[in-house]
């Protein structure tokens, strides 16, 4: 009896102590937070972005990074007094719904200074539409939290100052773009938290894909299988009722288009890794897409002795000569140490288009390579359907394994097998997609390459290793 009164005392004691706690002190001490959540608020990024299912927790981030940061307290950033931000949400009643409510949350009332309202009460301002909040911060200065909506245009952003903003849910690329001059003079920064259910927007392509390749630029996903504070058999009810589609915006706040990815099965979690040194045994090929006033998409590919292919590097750029992508070329191929074939030149496969001549050149492409010292191979089977089909079983085999992987480094080929997506016929839309024809041709050649080891004899297969032997032995 008296272990069970004092087990009771004790429970007794962990409630008190919570209740004198502050909602933002629960989630600091990670009674309330999830590790996505904490993922986010470590990022030092100044672009971040959060992905969410539905009640996956992703706007108590944004809630919780705003005040912190107007407090001046934040756990894991460069702190400041006197602090200026903005709250965006789509419209007015959706702020008083949901960005001002959970802001009111995490905010202790002996930190506000004055409370300015647009509609209603300051003694009830949750029922009401909030102008402005100031509060204390911890370094002695004062904080302003002002909320704006994204149905007032794009007029009403002009002018301000700030030090960060926070779009709650996805706001026209307008008015984004009117908040990042808003931070600029400040060095300041922008995070968005959202439910990705417009499609394929701009932030699809700004943020996801990061076609520019902003170093800032960040983002993350969080699903409901993230967040361990939702109720199991709540979950299970909910997802019995939604469809595919429903599931992986709603559930996993996975951007869908009515196409549909070209490699759904592509997982940067599971296919992004990062770079290692990687054995001299390894090296296999490189294999380029040619462009000169489109991009020139080159990649070095290695397979370890499981047959795992690893994309470890890339040369990727548009408007340049011949002679300045050789020179990248051989400047990587350097750096790697990797291997050169008959003659000390430079191996790759190339797209057949190579050969071909035109007015503007008494040579070919593949011709002008050789010159200058790589040597490529045009016989590439370029059938598309058939490529892409031997992608996906890299990506995922019918028995689930993985058989693919690309270094972080490889930003171009990341960003666009993110956004190689279905035409409106049987085909992928043509754009930005040269770094996925040279995949297809290196992974195309490699399985050809496979089926023809199998009808080779003992005798021809031992050559081909001494061979293998003797070369690698001549570059140590």
């Amino acid at each position: 009896m008296k272990k069970i009164i004092k087990k009771i005392k004790t429970i007794d004691n962990i409630l008190q102590t919570r209740a004198k706690k502050s909602t933002l002190e629960l989630y600091n001490s990670g009674e309330k937070v999830h590790k996505k959540q904490m993922a986010f608020h470590r990022c030092l990024k100044r672009n971040r972005w959060v992905f969410g299912g539905n009640r996956t927790g992703k706007t108590e981030c944004g809630a919780v990074e705003t005040v912190w940061l107007a407090r001046g307290n934040h756990p894991f950033r460069k702190n400041k007094k006197n602090v200026s931000c903005w709250v965006v949400s789509l419209s007015r009643q959706v702020q008083r719904d949901v960005a001002q409510s959970k802001i009111l949350h995490y905010v202790d009332k002996r930190w506000i200074k004055e409370i300015v309202m647009l509609e209603g009460r300051k003694s009830s301002a949750e029922n009401g539409i909030i102008d402005y909040i100031l509060l204390d911060n911890v370094f002695g200065g004062v904080s302003k939290i002002a909320f704006k909506s994204c149905d007032q245009g794009r007029e009403k952003f002009q002018g301000a100052s700030l030090d960060f903003v926070w779009f709650d849910e996805e706001p026209p690329e307008d008015i984004f773009k009117e908040c990042k001059m808003r931070v600029l003079d400040k060095k300041g920064e922008i995070f968005g938290t959202m439910t990705p259910l417009k499609g394929l927007t701009w932030v699809y392509d700004m943020i996801f894909l990061n076609k520019n390749n902003d170093p800032e630029v960040w983002h993350e996903f969080i699903s409901w299988q993230d967040n361990p504070f939702l109720d199991a058999g709540e979950v299970a009810t909910l997802m019995a009722t939604l469809s595919a589609e429903e599931l992986e915006s709603r559930c996993n706040g996975k951007f869908l288009d009515n196409g549909g990815l070209v490699y759904g099965e592509f997982d940067e979690s599971v296919h992004v890794i990062d770079p290692f040194p990687v054995p001299l045994e390894w090296q296999d090929n490189i294999s380029i897409d040619p462009g000169l006033h489109n991009p020139l998409s080159a990649h070095w590919y290695a397979e370890d002795f499981d047959g795992n292919i690893f994309v470890i590097a890339e040369h990727y750029e548009a408007k340049k000569s011949i002679e300045y992508h050789a020179e990248k070329i051989k400047e990587i191929c350097a750096s790697l140490n990797w291997h050169t074939g008959f003659g000390g030149r430079i191996e790759a496969l190339i797209d057949s288009a190579s050969n071909q001549r035109t007015l503007a050149s008494t040579k070919s492409v593949s011709e002008l390579f050789f010159d200058l010292g790589i040597a490529v191979n045009p016989r590439v089977n370029k059938d598309l359907f058939a490529g892409i089909n031997v992608v996906k079983s890299y990506l995922k085999s019918a028995s689930g394994e993985t058989r693919i992987f690309i270094f972080k480094n490889c930003v171009n080929m990341i960003r666009e097998i993110k956004g190689y997506v279905w035409g409106n016929g049987d085909a992928p839309i043509k754009r930005d997609d040269h770094a996925m024809d040279e995949l297809r041709y290196y992974l195309m050649h490699k399985n050809a390459m496979q089926d023809k080891s199998l009808k080779k004899t003992v005798v021809q297969k031992n050559k081909e290793s001494l061979y293998r032997k003797i070369r690698r032995e001549n570059r140590l």
